[in-house]
């Protein structure tokens, strides 16, 4: 089958990184990923299906890997080579369309579950991560065993795979993994009622969280970041009630809240920040305008940086991961997985209409670049397509 690798290389890695801080997207070129034809991934057990990919995804934590940004904490927990791409619809080997919750949990690895009818990524205890009938890997699209979206074929345990109904579209249902990141984020965030909310930044994670946020929650007033027109435009329209760029953020929450400036923090602040974004000038930002004892949701992959946490220490600030997603529970009580409140969240607010382009794997540079420049382009989502029906 026709793949892309990525295998482990430190020095095309290290070179990857300085290349993609002049070029966006140059990562694909010079870093350790390869256009290959691979042998498929063999069925590890019982309850494994094979999934013929559609359409699938280039996120953020995919581009931080081909780009050299991605921190060293996941080296344990991936295994080389592997295929990337964990955004995932495709069809099964009975002809099914199926949505990729990509969670590698403890049922894949014939571990107990940490409750009955746990999701993969719900418990509180990571050894399962060391054990188990395939390779390490934290989620398909990082495991050697698996594949993933970036290939012909990828394998995938039944606690992973989601039906999708005839009502949804590829598109849509290839948003799925991020609509679930959104809501568990969003939920993550404990919101009560009329609370002023943050979200910095306006890609597929940030604008999924605004959408969830105003779909699932009694929040008051959004207040969102973005650097384009059409990521404002959409965040808007998903729920954001003002829309800034990310330099004026703290003049904004300021202005909204009547507060006072403290050298470069706020008196006061949002009540929640969604770092959608997780650099190091994003959490800054999201420090400086969240309340004292306020909470501040980590969403977006942080990449290895320098951050003065005293402001968080000072104000007493929460800091929450919000990793990928669960078993929820609702603002009244009831509880539901993100994935199944995903489904809801794409048909309400037609989250399809974040995928802006497709490409083949074969041009996956033009693919990868086009991802990475992607808000000064006018898109959102990228895709990559294969397995098409005639």
């Amino acid at each position: 089958m026709e793949a892309l690798i990525f295998e482990r290389n430190l020095a095309r890695y290290a070179a990857a990184a300085v290349a993609s801080r002049l070029i966006p997207g140059a990562g694909s070129s010079i870093g350790p990923l390869y256009y290959r034809d691979i042998p498929e991934p063999e069925l590890p057990g019982d309850g494994w299906h094979t999934v013929r990919p559609l359409l699938t995804g280039i996120c953020g934590s995919d581009l931080a890997t081909v780009e050299g940004r991605s921190s060293r904490y996941f080296e344990p927990l991936v295994s080389f080579p592997f295929v990337p791409g964990h955004e995932v619809v495709g069809i099964d080997e009975n002809g099914q369309r199926v949505a990729l919750e990509p969670v590698l949990g403890p049922a894949a690895r014939n571990r107990p579950l940490p409750f009955e009818g746990a999701a993969p990524g719900d418990g509180d205890n990571y050894d399962y991560l060391l054990s188990g009938i395939i390779d390490d890997g934290i989620q398909i699209g990082f495991c050697a065993s698996t594949g993933g979206g970036w290939g012909e074929v990828l394998v995938a345990h039944k606690s992973q795979l989601h039906p999708v109904p005839k009502t949804l579209s590829d598109e849509a249902a290839v948003m799925l993994e991020p609509a679930a990141g959104g809501v568990h984020a969003a939920l993550k965030a404990a919101v009560t009622p009329d609370a002023l909310v943050a979200v910095l930044g306006a890609g597929t994670m940030g604008l999924c969280s605004i959408a969830a946020l105003r779909q699932l929650t009694p929040v008051g007033m959004i207040i969102a970041t973005a650097k384009y027109s059409h990521q404002r435009e959409l965040a808007n329209d998903l729920g954001a009630d003002l829309v800034v760029e990310p330099a004026m953020i703290r003049r904004a929450v300021r202005r909204v809240t009547a507060c006072q400036m403290l050298g470069n923090y706020l008196s006061s602040g949002v009540d929640i920040t969604i770092d959608a974004v997780g650099s190091a000038s994003s959490l800054a930002d999201a420090i400086a305008i969240t309340r004292p004892r306020g909470k501040i949701v980590l969403l977006g992959m942080p990449e290895p940086s320098r951050v003065d946490l005293t402001g968080l220490w000072h104000r007493e600030t929460e800091l929450v991961g919000a990793y990928t997603y669960g078993t929820e529970t609702l603002p009244n009580g009831q509880t539901a997985t993100s994935f199944q409140l995903g489904f809801e969240l794409i048909t309400s607010t037609h989250l399809e209409r974040l995928v802006s382009a497709r490409y083949p794997l074969r041009r996956y540079k033009e693919a990868i670049t086009h991802a990475a420049e992607a808000g000064r382009r006018g898109a959102i989502k990228i895709l990559f397509e294969q397995n098409q029906q005639p």
